[in-house]
């Protein structure tokens, strides 16, 4: 039994979490940093929509894994996930784990609803078509924007909402650094799987550009999310203090050092990069956090 829960928990990509939780709670710091400017804010409540967001996120990992498999997109040869086709569980538990995750998150996104504004059901509704129709997105070259969209606005807009009872339309721009850095997590996942996607007839954004494209890609989306926060700064929609993020900079130089030398029958040497990247949102993201509280006490 123990053995079996471990092998769930690992199988939830529990690691990637930081995806959903660093822009929630980015939303959450730079509310603080503008305190001032709002009579209300349900600290509470951002606490709950924070849980909510977890729940979809695992819930959209679990579907994710489920749908690879059906489609054979998740095979024997592949790099991708293991449990379906090393038959640790079985399809229907995979669906009933994220189907279960996926209601307890839109009961608390209904409970949230009550208590703010029926607005809050836009971004809920949008949330849900996210995470449920994830792969057909991915599948169609559109899983970059889907994710950028809901990581990189959708939650956040989301958030702040909840906290203020009004839609904060600011929010989205100060997220934007964080959700390129988050499609980056995608696109090294889905550059790495370049030639075993292409055997099971699907088309993702990193199969369209090409290995060659796909590096310069990358190195965009990392390029970008420094050089807004320097635009934010610029404009003073952010503190002087978020300078701070360029101290995760070495975590870029790393992720170039594995990304740009690799070669088409080396992909292989790439699998850990999704990963890196999830602990790069994390520290790019913490500094963000940190800078914004900081700034919010002066």
């Amino acid at each position: 039994m123990k053995q079996k829960t471990k092998e769930f928990i690992t199988a939830t990509r529990y690691w990637s979490l930081t995806a959903s939780a660093i822009p929630v709670i980015i939303t959450m710091s730079y509310i603080f940093y503008q305190k001032e400017n709002f009579q209300n804010i349900n600290w509470i409540f951002g606490i709950i929509a924070l849980i909510a967001t977890l729940l979809f996120h695992l819930a959209g990992n679990l579907f994710n894994d489920y749908f690879d498999y059906k489609f054979n997109v998740d095979r024997e040869d592949t790099m991708s996930s293991r449990m379906l086709v090393d038959k640790q569980f079985m399809p229907k538990q995979i669906l009933i784990a994220a189907s279960s995750f996926l209601i307890l998150g839109i009961s608390i996104g209904i409970f949230l609803t009550i208590k703010t504004n029926w607005s809050l059901l836009i971004v809920g509704i949008l949330g849900f078509l996210g995470t449920v129709f994830y792969n057909f997105l991915k599948y169609h070259a559109l899983g970059d924007l889907c994710i950028f969209i809901v990581y990189g606005q959708l939650i956040s807009l989301g958030m702040a909402f909840v906290m203020l009872n009004q839609f904060y339309w600011i929010i989205i721009l100060i997220t934007v650094p964080i959700g390129l850095l988050i499609v980056g997590i995608l696109h090294a996942n889905n550059t790495r799987d370049i030639i075993n996607d292409s055997k099971a007839n699907i088309k993702t954004f990193a199969m369209i550009l090409k290995l060659k494209n796909s590096k310069i890609y990358f190195v965009l989306l990392i390029g970008l999310s420094y050089l807004f926060i320097l635009v934010l700064i610029i404009l003073k929609i952010l503190s002087p203090l978020c300078l701070l993020v360029f101290i995760s900079f070495p975590f870029a130089k790393k992720t170039f050092s594995l990304m740009l030398p690799v070669k088409i029958d080396e992909l292989d040497n790439i699998k850990q990069l999704t990963e890196i990247m999830a602990k790069y949102v994390l520290v790019f993201g913490g500094l963000l956090i940190v800078a914004n509280f900081i700034a919010g006490l002066f």
